[in-house]
């Protein structure tokens, strides 16, 4: 395992004074996941990266730091913390790496969230408690080779064979997928409505094919599901909840911690760019001392604090579950954007520096490019806002 001999100086930036608004839990466990960021994921993250392979040793870290469903409750194995504690554990992730927090994303909203929200207490029982400790990982499967944007037109399916059910079908794009041990699946029942189960791996005829020759996220395991005449026992299925309500709720939390995760990632770029500025010397002055330098500089952290400030609401309002899906999709939608927008603009501020994998920008910026389609694309969050501000869907 190769440890960079580069220190991690990472000091976040704090524009308006945001800190005076979380609670002394919330700064706590934000310090516990920025320490264990800085000494287990930056010496080893590029190596990683770099061989585009996952580090599944963190697995365990991740899951002591509370970042796998931690506002779980405390009787399933959860932390039970509020959405803010939940949106500061994936921006310290995302800070190190998007691929470790899609990891930490996945297994807490899209694998703990259902089996908890829609899944009978036998499910809960069974799954959550391991899954808060990384002993148990997950994935979720809804996209299909043939149903991005639009999960309805999905073609896997079940067929009730009396005591089980019979799924044939695959999935695509699946974070976790090459190493997960259960997969939260959704499929189309024979009245064409939407159900979903818990799949485990090792039941014969499910396959996870990895998904090789990425350019982003590098450092995280994508595969595909593939089910053929998969037996999936009746009790793995998620009792009452039907049609895309079931999908699209765990969406929605995913889409949180991205709000929060992309931010992460816009804040070590901007710190990044703002320490190489004030140690690099060009004309016989540091290039921080020129006007063109310190607008990019000044529009990254009035970017960052606007998106702070954005996130912030939004986790009091998730935490008195009052968060609607619309407010969800813009944050997500904005936080990408000044993200990729602040990794390109450090990237040009460090020259020939920030392609090289001595600093993190290049690998946000890859990244990034995942980030800003997964979980609901640029566009399709853009028109999520669109219909509800006008009433009026452009979708169809």
């Amino acid at each position: 395992m190769n440890k960079s001999a580069k220190k991690d100086l990472y000091e976040a930036p704090d524009y308006y004074f945001l800190d005076e608004l979380l609670s002394e839990e919330h700064k706590l466990i934000r310090s516990t996941a920025r320490d264990w960021v800085k000494k287990e994921v930056s010496p080893i993250i590029e190596d990683y990266a770099q061989r585009a392979e996952f580090p599944k040793h963190i697995i365990k870290g991740l899951g002591e730091i509370g970042a796998f469903g931690p506002t779980i409750p405390v009787e399933y194995g959860g932390a039970g913390l509020d959405y803010t504690a939940y949106g500061i554990l994936m921006q310290e992730i995302e800070r190190g790496d998007s691929g470790i927090r899609s990891t930490a994303s996945v297994q807490g909203s899209l694998v703990m969230y259902p089996i908890y929200a829609y899944g009978t207490e036998e499910q809960r029982k069974k799954y959550l408690p391991k899954l808060a400790t990384g002993e148990l990982m997950g994935c979720f499967g809804l996209t299909e080779p043939d149903h991005g944007s639009n999960p309805g037109g999905m073609v896997t399916n079940i067929k009730d064979k009396g005591d089980h059910y019979l799924l044939n079908g695959a999935k695509m794009w699946i974070s976790n997928a090459p190493f997960a041990d259960i997969a939260v699946v959704w499929a189309k029942d024979e009245a064409g409505k939407i159900r979903g189960m818990v799949v485990e791996r090792g039941m014969a005829g499910f396959t996870t094919p990895e998904t090789h020759n990425k350019w982003s996220l590098r450092a995280s395991a994508t595969g595909e599901l593939v089910f053929d005449n998969v037996k999936v026992p009746k009790e793995n299925i998620f009792p009452d909840i039907t049609g895309l309500k079931g999908p699209l709720g765990c969406l929605n939390q995913a889409r949180y911690g991205i709000a929060w995760g992309a931010l992460g990632a816009a804040m070590d770029c901007y710190d990044t760019a703002l320490r190489y500025s004030k140690e690099r010397i060009q004309f016989g002055k540091p290039i921080g001392a020129f006007q063109l330098q310190q607008k990019k500089l000044a529009e990254m952290v009035t970017e960052i604090t606007k998106a702070q400030l954005l996130v912030w609401r939004l986790g009091v309002l998730k935490s008195e579950n009052r968060a609607t899906p619309e407010q969800i999709s813009m944050a997500k939608r904005n936080s990408v954007e000044i993200a990729l927008d602040i990794a390109r603009n450090a990237r040009q501020m460090l020259g020939g520096m920030g392609i090289t994998g001595e600093y993190s920008i290049m690998r946000h910026m890859m990244n990034l490019e995942s980030v800003v389609t997964y979980e609901g694309t640029h566009d399709i969050h853009l028109l999520i806002t669109g219909m509800d501000v006008t009433g009026l869907n452009a979708f169809k």
